[in-house]
């Protein structure tokens, strides 16, 4: 991504930077979506530092983000996130890479292109997917697979739910029914919510949104490539301490990957 690309250019080589480069510094964490508030405190925090300016915004660009375990528990994993992120696409691409037989839940029953698209990605795949009716109950779809699930046979069940962030009180009550009922079958190991990198700023305000509405444990960050900002892995961890656990960079079921800190970190200083 290399998104500092000015600043990188100024400071190669240089044992220290002066003013107007760290002005240019937070101005490209500022383009980057990192907010205000982490721009300046990052810019503050390597100006401090007695290592040259890029080890110096490397070490701080890595600190922001959680410490979190970026392992994918098995066993029964949410994907929530609003409608357009990649989210079924995600929760197909995710069936794939886990370890085990796996199970995948249409429980998105609003779109009837998402039940389509899943079933067509389990087809390719070759893994099983639990189905209903259109514009069914959502929770009803959870409890099916959930029951077929704790019947044995499967290591994990992967549910996408509905993505419709209509208002944070309904969002609440839906997605809650359907954790309840999935919980009465088995217990759920994972709350993965799904970021679209090119949202910017407005990905904060879906993760603050979906940590209220159930307790998210990781992130899957989606559309991460060349053009992708991506500097909202960084906001986010930061904010609410939430680690991103995968990364999908294209529409091939292989074009998703575990997130790695290092790589990422290394990406954005370029």
């Amino acid at each position: 991504m290399g998104i500092f690309k000015r600043f990188i250019e100024k400071v190669t080589g240089q044992k220290s930077a002066n003013d107007s480069d760290w002005e240019e510094l937070t101005q490209e964490l500022l383009q980057s979506d990192l907010g205000r508030e982490l721009s300046e405190s990052i810019v503050r925090a390597a100006r401090k530092s007695k290592l040259d300016p890029i080890e110096s915004l490397t070490n701080e660009l890595t600190s922001t983000l959680s410490e979190k375990s970026r392992v994918t528990k098995p066993g029964v994993i949410l994907i929530v996130g609003v409608n357009g992120t990649g989210k079924t696409t995600s929760a197909a691409k995710l069936a794939k890479h886990l370890l085990g037989k796996t199970l995948l839940a249409a429980a998105d029953t609003f779109r009837a292109a998402a039940v389509d698209q899943l079933r067509t990605w389990s087809q390719k795949i070759g893994v099983e997917v639990i189905s209903g009716a259109a514009n069914g109950d959502p929770a009803a779809v959870a409890f099916d697979a959930a029951s077929k699930f704790a019947e044995g046979g499967y290591d994990n069940l992967i549910v996408d739910t509905a993505g419709r962030l209509h208002n944070k009180a309904d969002l609440m009550a839906e997605l809650g029914k359907v954790r309840r009922v999935i919980e009465k079958r088995a217990p759920i190991s994972e709350v993965l919510l799904v970021i679209d990198a090119t949202t910017g700023q407005n990905g904060l305000a879906q993760a603050s949104v979906f940590t209220e509405a159930v307790a998210v444990t990781g992130i899957i960050l989606t559309k991460l490539d060349g053009s992708a900002r991506g500097g909202i892995a960084l906001a986010i961890e930061q904010k609410f301490d939430i680690p991103v656990k995968w990364v999908g960079s294209g529409e091939s079921i292989d074009d998703f990957e575990v997130f790695n800190p290092e790589k990422y970190v290394q990406g954005l200083v370029g």
